[in-house]
């Protein structure tokens, strides 16, 4: 039985966070960034945040690639020590984190060049981030209890109004194709409970939880590895589909799961053998996507840049189940804060 609490409000508050965010986009603000970047000022692009901030970067990193861009993604915490030389006037740094003032974050404010020019995606409008950035791109998730879930949606949705910013696209074409997250959301978290009972039933017996995927989906399997130890003191890794060949595969036994995530059509054949291989060799798992049967794991059908937003849902689903099956309130903090302020 689900012990119902801040961390599902939450959850179930991510339609409005989305509506909220979505509304508050403007153009206007992104129009000094998008001149500069246009105009050849910037010789490269640092890519930066911590916990799932860090990894919600991950579809722009991939965007820009693709466009022929070379971004550097890191951490902050490895940007500010290992990379600062980076952090000058030839560079466009693109933060996400949504108190804007952990360890790491204020750190980064006081390594960069003065003229090392910053955009910042935030949920705390007065926070130190917002004040020492160039340009401010505010999410509206609104207060949040601990474990992210609203700031997570949120920043994705931003990061993807930059990325299409960047590109060049029409800010109306960009938000035809972001409208579709809210309520994709929102019909989704409509059978929350069913889709709990159903990951309860599925994770039951569970010693060994991963979660895997390719290329943009990378980002929710990242933060899956995060907020499930976080939100249900469950031990979860979240690594690429690949990578769990090299080496994991030697744990397989019925006691793993693993979740992965179809994800884009260029890998998902692929992904979904993977599924039937840990069944072979006498794991169990699951495919996350759009095309499989109805339940916990079908996610809903929006545009391929929007994916990354819902594809987070069925993750949530199981830190709710795995916190029920342990008799525990999901996302209730025992040992951890909000925001990180110790290196």
């Amino acid at each position: 039985m689900v012990i119902e609490g801040g961390y599902l409000r939450d959850i179930l508050d991510q339609p409005r966070a989305l509506e909220d965010t979505l509304a508050g986009l403007d153009a206007a603000v992104l129009a000094d960034t998008v001149r500069r970047f246009g105009d050849g000022r910037f010789r490269r692009v640092v890519l930066t945040g911590m916990g799932g901030s860090y990894w919600a970067l991950h579809p722009l990193n991939l965007d820009l690639l693709k466009r022929g861009w070379h971004p550097i993604l890191a951490e902050t915490s490895e940007l500010i020590h290992g990379l600062p030389s980076v952090l000058d006037s030839g560079t466009l740094l693109i933060v996400v984190s949504q108190s804007g003032r952990s360890a790491e974050i204020v750190r980064l404010l006081d390594v960069k060049t003065p003229d090392c020019y910053t955009l910042a995606i935030t949920n705390t409008a007065d926070s130190p981030l917002a004040a020492g950035a160039d340009t401010v791109l505010l999410t509206r998730a609104g207060e949040e209890f601990t474990v992210s879930c609203k700031t997570y949606v949120t920043a994705l949705m931003a990061l993807k109004w930059v990325a299409d910013a960047l590109a060049g696209l029409s800010p109306n074409q960009s938000k035809d194709e972001l409208s579709m997250a809210a309520p994709a959301t929102a019909a989704y978290l409509h059978d929350w409970r069913d889709y709990v009972r159903s990951a309860e039933a599925e994770l039951t017996g569970t010693r060994h939880l991963f979660v895997l995927g390719r290329g943009a989906s990378l980002a929710a399997v990242g933060t899956a590895g995060l907020i499930i130890k976080e939100s249900a003191h469950f031990h979860a890794e979240g690594m690429s589909a690949a990578a769990f060949r090299h080496g994991p595969w030697e744990m397989m036994n019925p006691a793993l799961y693993a979740l992965v995530f179809a994800g884009d059509v260029a890998t998902a054949a692929v992904n979904s053998r993977l599924v039937r291989d840990i069944a072979d060799a006498g794991g169990r798992g699951a495919l996350a996507g759009e095309d499989v049967e109805p339940g916990v794991y079908r996610l809903p059908r929006v545009p391929g840049s929007v994916r990354p937003i819902v594809e987070i849902l069925p993750v949530e689903m199981m830190t709710l189940a795995l916190a029920s099956i342990a008799g525990r309130e999901a996302g209730k903090f025992e040992r951890a804060t909000k925001v990180t302020t110790t290196e």
